[in-house]
């Protein structure tokens, strides 16, 4: 999967969890799987795009 298509696909999920939660609520099971899979996205997209910074010894 492409930069581009990941992104459009976590804004996609956002966009449902905020119509979802506003309907049913933020603890609602709708919205709470949608929230999940928003994260599985996220992550995927930290995985593969985010570079890790080393930190730096103090």
């Amino acid at each position: 999967m492409i930069k581009q298509d990941l992104v459009a696909l976590i804004e996609k999920k956002r966009a449902e969890l905020i119509q979802v939660a506003i309907t049913n609520g933020l603890t609602s099971s709708v919205a709470i799987r949608n929230s999940q899979e928003l994260d599985h996205l996220l992550n995927e997209y930290n995985r593969k795009y985010i570079k890790k910074v080393p930190s730096s010894a103090c």
